[in-house]
């Protein structure tokens, strides 16, 4: 996913001059291609991440679009007021590429995760926020950043993830639909759709029909497609790499409070749990004790639909 978006960032700086990569404390060669080709607009700014985001400002203030990568914890919990106050508050054409959302980074401790991210950013006004599944729906989306008005933040995955995406175009903003059903509504983020398939199916032959959307765009939510899928369903369950607190099942959670549903509808929020981890190891080993998994999926539902 990292490699698709970068090079993506490179296609798009041959096309618009307009372009400009920063990037802090990346491996030696990265875009090596685009340094050499275009080396007026490539900066490599080490371990200063506050740093490159204002330098990203600066330039964005005069016209240019800024695409900046380095570590997603650093990008977020070390540059927020930057974030904030010098890329958000003026509405500026900044595009932050963090690498390691959530718990890609587990073996590195949580100096390195961010599990938090999407909660911190989504209150954040004036920016976008996305979390794709996959490399195939990370080249769909940076063609829509080019002219996208305003901050954009992506976060990218751990990269060689299954592919699992289905669509063929990408809409900043949209929900997209992986299963239909009325029993239960399972919504999700990332790299959490492959187990929201895998659960639809396991769901499906014991009887439960699974309705299945897709949220790569985290701000601005398809409210309409979730408020729409949730009044069709008996209860409703999240699904995300991030804390549960305040991320997309608590956005999930504010819509359908507010929308005032015609009836009431138990809700699940999985998740990454509001504590720091004891435990070290593998994303995936961190997912099979947090109970981020297809089976945990399954078990929820039930329970929510009192089987």
């Amino acid at each position: 996913m990292r490699k698709a978006c970068l090079e993506q960032v490179y296609e798009l700086a041959k096309k618009d001059d307009r372009v400009v990569f920063i990037g802090s404390d990346l491996g030696a060669g990265t875009l090596r291609h685009f340094q050499e080709e275009m080396p007026d607009r490539f900066f490599m700014e080490g371990i200063a991440e506050g740093h490159a985001v204002g330098m990203a400002s600066g330039l964005a203030h005069e016209g240019k679009v800024v695409y900046i990568n380095t570590i997603q914890s650093f990008l977020t919990r070390r540059c927020y007021e930057q974030i904030v106050l010098d890329a958000c508050m003026h509405n500026l054409n900044i595009r932050f590429i963090g690498n390691g959302g959530g718990l890609v980074y587990a073996p590195l401790g949580p100096t390195h995760w961010a599990t938090e991210d999407l909660s911190i950013l989504r209150v954040i006004p004036n920016l976008t926020v996305i979390s794709v599944a996959d490399a195939e729906e990370m080249v769909r989306l940076m063609p829509e950043t080019l002219d996208h008005q305003g901050p954009v933040f992506i976060r990218l995955a751990k990269g060689y993830d299954p592919v699992v995406t289905e669509e063929e175009s990408f809409e900043i903003g949209k929900a997209y639909s992986y299963r239909e059903g009325e029993d239960v509504l399972i919504l999700g983020c990332g790299v959490t759709l492959g187990m929201m398939k895998k659960a639809g199916e396991i769901l499906s032959g014991q009887g439960v029909e699974a309705s299945i959307l897709h949220i790569p765009t985290i701000k601005p939510l398809d409210t309409e497609a979730i408020i729409s899928r949730a009044n069709k369903a008996s209860c409703v369950i999240t699904v995300e790499e991030n804390t549960i607190l305040g991320g997309l099942g608590g956005a999930v959670a504010e819509i359908l409070a507010e929308a005032c549903l015609e009836k009431p509808l138990r809700l699940k929020r999985i998740g990454l749990s509001d504590s720091f981890s004891p435990n070290y190891g593998s994303q995936l080993e961190h997912f099979a004790k947090q109970g981020l998994s297809p089976e945990n999926i399954v078990a929820a539902a039930n329970d929510l639909l009192g089987r």
